[in-house]
């Protein structure tokens, strides 16, 4: 068990490294940089802010310099804003994103598998069409699509809804639900699927033949081990809700990190996109690395080899 979960601590850290490197390696070999747009700065002033961001420094150099900022957990400053650093903006919008994630999080693993369990308990009836055609039409209509008709639709109709903004649990719904249709439509057909293929095995025939109730096997046995494949999918679920969806707070105003991310690329600042792609890299492999762990503990058939595989 320790040598597994060491296995896997060390697979992350090599992983986020190269996620590190291969970002950095791409934003430098962009022709320009971030203040070659700004034709009528004086050179002097273009001179002093390349040596002040160390763009004057050799690629080589500029790379273990900012690896040993990030080991000090320091992203560096953003060189479009003067009075905030990478940190600082990261601090300031990830709350916003994660609790409109956490929101849209609930909705979806509230929803996603209860719709897909009732479908394959009704397959081929009315409510597994009904189930499925919701799954589809969430796979199938981007989220940025479903937030415009939810703004069209609904905040134009409801009063006490609003358009965008942020402040208040209200401001929060609309978005949240857009965000939350695509991962609820996903576990739905994965829990459909499972479910059924779940139904049809000789233990839950044995557990019917012998007596116990429908509702016991389905919650107890049924369940149990068609939630799964949903579990699967739940690290990168987890952490793109949790960053947030990068359209669906610029359609509804929000200040969340989606904001300064998409900021940073139009404004070519590295800094704060090195910063934005590796904080929620982090968050990424992090949620990875739990649901393996998650596996061990919820299905006790899934056994560690001597390899500690």
């Amino acid at each position: 068990m320790k040598r597994y979960l060491l296995k896997r601590l060390a697979m992350s850290i090599v992983t986020l490294w190269a996620v590190i490197t291969i970002t950095f390696i791409l934003m430098h070999s962009v022709p320009g940089n971030p203040f070659a747009a700004e034709s009528k700065m004086p050179k002097v002033v273009y001179e002093n802010l390349q040596k002040k961001y160390g763009l004057d420094k050799p690629l080589t150099e500029q790379y273990f310099i900012y690896l040993g900022n990030l080991l000090k957990g320091d992203l560096g400053d953003s060189m479009k804003s003067r009075v905030e650093t990478v940190n600082d903006m990261i601090e300031r919008g990830f709350p916003v994103s994660a609790r409109l994630g956490v929101q849209a999080l609930l909705i979806a693993i509230c929803f996603g598998p209860a719709l897909g369990a009732f479908a394959a308990l009704y397959q081929n009836k009315l409510p597994d069409y009904i189930s499925m055609i919701i799954a589809i039409i969430g796979i199938s209509v981007p989220s940025f699509i479903m937030g415009t008709v939810l703004i069209q639709f609904v905040a134009r109709n409801v009063d006490w809804l609003p358009i965008g903004g942020w402040g208040e649990f209200k401001h929060t719904i609309l978005p949240s639900f857009a965000m939350a249709l695509m991962p609820m439509a996903t576990m739905a057909r994965l829990m459909r699927s499972s479910m059924l293929e779940v139904l049809g095995q000789d233990y839950i025939k044995t557990a019917k033949s012998k007596g116990i109730t429908r509702a016991a096997v389905i919650l107890k046995h049924a369940v149990r081990n068609a939630i799964l494949p949903v579990i699967s999918v739940l690290g990168t679920t987890i952490s793109n809700l949790l960053v947030g969806s990068f359209v669906i707070e610029k359609i509804f105003g929000i200040p969340g990190l989606g904001m300064f991310f998409v900021k940073s690329i139009n404004n070519r600042d590295y800094t704060l996109i090195m910063g934005t792609t590796i904080f929620y890299a982090a968050i990424l492999i992090t949620m990875l690395l739990l649901v393996d762990i998650a596996y061990m503990f919820i299905d006790p058939r899934i056994k560690l080899t001597k390899e500690g595989r």
